[in-house]
């Protein structure tokens, strides 16, 4: 430890005063102000307030300290907030002189050992007690500030990467969507109209009802959480008895090459059923639709890029409710085009292929980069309280 440096709990430097639950007013009146809850301050929703006159309130000033003490963000940290806070925030006391940002950081730095990590409990909560027992390295107020200044220059450089990371992630995602519905809407010569009726075998969803759980059975009941990213995903998916399975199993008849398409909650997600083992034994909830293509008519890939231009379509089919439903009969008459060529929608389809294969590398490498730059904001407050900086 450096000569002047100190070490301290953070008990010793600081309290954290725990927020109550004062009664909200929709509409705010001289005098009241915003209650604080994380979506708040994280601008993804309005204020309700509440005023000061109500002995619950607890308020706090916008050159406070602020920590989120209940819930999966345990721990995390704002500041420049006036208002009232909620019963899941509390605000920093401190005790001794410190430089407010300097704090901040150090909180920042622990974020990880409090956020979550309480178990057995449905919402985990902040340990304040074993927050109090963190040691804090204390350096003078002008070293304090010192570190805070290359700490700022150097999160700001951080930030900006991260947010060109991002702004690159973005844009090769919409480089493929502008690309799949430029393919779609500027069709070729020989592409003719037709409807998903006229060119499947069978279009129906799944159970209408629940299964029987059977750990370890071997057959499979998918819901639409289960289609995902072009793919059914098995990791968490439910397993059923052999004689629910079969009696499901007739109606929805899974095979390789079909194509599923989520038709309740979130609409249109689309996916194409493979060839592994585990497709002859999979059956769905009533939230998947199965898709049963007539293979001399449409190739599977091309129709799920076809369908997949769909999506916006699919979900105003199934808009007016308070739980959305994508209904059979709608499926059916959908209408699009497509070449009559089953040679050229497989050359359609290879090509989009090739370029979802250049945009997953482009992807990949953005994610890495901001992961990168996650390591290095993390490194770098270590070193801050490690007086290497």
């Amino acid at each position: 430890m450096k000569n002047g440096w100190q070490i301290k709990t953070l008990g010793d430097v600081c309290e954290i005063v725990k927020g109550r639950k004062p009664v909200l007013k929709v509409k705010p009146s001289i005098g009241d102000l915003p209650y604080l809850v994380a979506k708040v301050m994280r601008g993804s929703a309005d204020a309700e307030y509440a005023s000061l006159k109500d002995r619950n309130s607890i308020p706090v000033q916008k050159a406070e300290t602020i920590i989120i003490c209940d819930g999966s963000n345990s721990g995390e940290v704002f500041t420049g907030f006036k208002g009232i806070l909620s019963s899941t925030m509390g605000k920093i006391a401190k005790k001794v002189p410190i430089d407010d940002d300097y704090l901040r950081a150090f909180l920042a730095s622990t974020f990880e050992v409090f956020n979550g990590a309480k178990t057995g409990a449905a919402i985990p909560h902040l340990d304040k007690e074993a927050l109090y027992q963190l040691d804090l390295p204390l350096p003078p107020l002008p070293e304090q500030k010192r570190i805070v200044g290359i700490l700022d220059e150097a999160f700001e450089g951080i930030a900006t990467a991260k947010s060109n990371a991002e702004k690159n992630l973005q844009n090769a995602h919409a480089l493929f969507e502008n690309r799949l519905q430029s393919v779609f809407t500027h069709r070729g010569k020989g592409w003719t109209e037709t409807t998903l009726g006229d060119v499947c075998l069978q279009i129906t969803d799944g159970k209408h009802g629940d299964c029987k759980n059977e750990v370890d059975s071997g057959f499979y009941f998918l819901s639409a959480k289960d289609v995902k990213d072009g793919i059914l995903n098995y990791e968490n998916a439910r397993q059923i008895t052999k004689h629910d399975f079969e009696e499901t199993h007739r109606r929805t008849n899974l095979e390789p090459g079909d194509i599923l398409i989520t038709n309740a909650g979130t609409i249109g997600r689309i996916a194409i059923a493979s060839s592994d083992d585990k497709t002859t034994r999979t059956t769905f909830q009533k939230s998947v639709a199965v898709l049963k293509l007539v293979k001399k008519i449409i190739d599977s890939k091309f129709a799920y890029y076809c369908l997949s231009t769909g999506v916006k379509r699919f979900q105003n089919l199934s808009a007016g409710a308070a739980q959305k439903n994508l209904l059979l009969r709608d499926l059916r008459s959908y209408r699009f085009s497509l070449p009559s060529s089953l040679d050229q929608q497989r050359e359609v389809a290879t090509k989009l292929d090739h370029l979802s294969e250049e945009i997953q590398r482009l992807a990949s490498i953005y994610q890495q980069k901001l992961a990168a730059l996650d390591a290095l904001k993390k490194s770098l407050l270590h070193q801050a309280f490690s007086g290497k900086l």
